[in-house]
């Protein structure tokens, strides 16, 4: 196999993995608030079809991305809803979202089909794009790709180095101590809910807008059950979830302490 045919399968293999990675973060961000959500496949093909026709009709395609974040948004605001306002069941509130989603994309896109948008296009970085076998595999890709970069930093931050991070982890652990704490658990989980639909909701939006710039039915395939997994195999971990999508298999590690504890809501919204 020929240096330039390896350069180029880790290239797509990156461009591949980047709509997986966005949405592993978004459920890793809801399940640190202890709200489970297996809709992600549901988010991803409707937030896909939000950005490509968004993109089709303005020519923007940070407009169409940002249609893509705000459309997983609205879905996960209405699964927060019915898991902690009507204390309904989280696995068939989320399969629910995910029917609804593919089911009401396919429907809309139907007569879409086969046509293309603009999207995002690749961007050298200046330098780094000129190393030796890393500059055309890492910086060589969109601009969606770069902001991927930086998410599970931003991710890792926020969960761990702010107030309002380890209050969401506090609600997702232990709600009934972070009430007594002063703390708004209902409130907290459905913010890492929204959050993580915004970031579905931009993993959805990359198919379109630049993985395929054009818009068919099925277009998430399957990729939101694969995010799901793989928060599993990252151990609910930002800095894990980059390698974890590489990976196709994993093990619980040996300390409980890294699996998320139960939520124990004393109204049993879980």
């Amino acid at each position: 196999m020929s240096p330039e045919l390896i350069i180029a399968l880790l290239a797509a293999a990156v461009q591949a993995g980047t709509p997986i990675l966005f949405a592993t973060l978004g459920e890793i961000l809801s399940e640190k608030g202890g709200v489970m959500n297996l809709g992600v496949e549901g988010v991803m093909a409707l937030a896909a079809f939000a950005a490509f026709i968004v993109c089709h009709v303005t020519g923007s395609a940070w407009l169409g991305l940002l249609a893509g974040g705000l459309c997983g948004v609205l879905l996960c605001a209405v699964h927060s809803v019915v898991c902690q306002v009507f204390l309904g069941n989280q696995v068939v509130s989320g399969l629910a979202l995910t029917l609804f989603g593919t089911g009401l994309s396919n429907f809309l896109g139907t007569p879409f089909v086969g046509q293309n948008t603009g999207g995002f296009r690749a961007l050298a970085v200046p330098g780094l794009a000129d190393l030796p076998f890393l500059g055309p595999v890492l910086f060589r890709q969109d601009a969606m790709v770069y902001l991927c970069y930086c998410a599970p930093v931003a991710v890792w931050f926020f969960l761990n180095r702010t107030s309002l991070g380890l209050g969401l982890r506090a609600a997702g652990e232990m709600p009934a101590a972070a009430a007594a704490a002063g703390l708004r658990p209902q409130r907290l989980r459905a913010l890492g809910v929204l959050a993580g639909g915004f970031l579905c909701g931009l993993g959805g939006a990359y198919l379109s807008l630049a993985h395929t710039h054009l818009w068919t039915t099925g277009l998430s395939g399957g990729r939101g059950w694969v995010a799901v997994a793989l928060v599993i195999f990252a151990f609910w971990r930002p800095g894990r979830a980059v390698l974890a999508r590489c990976s196709s298999a994993g093990s619980w590690p040996s300390s409980c302490g890294s699996r998320p504890r139960a939520p124990t809501c004393p109204r049993r919204c879980c």
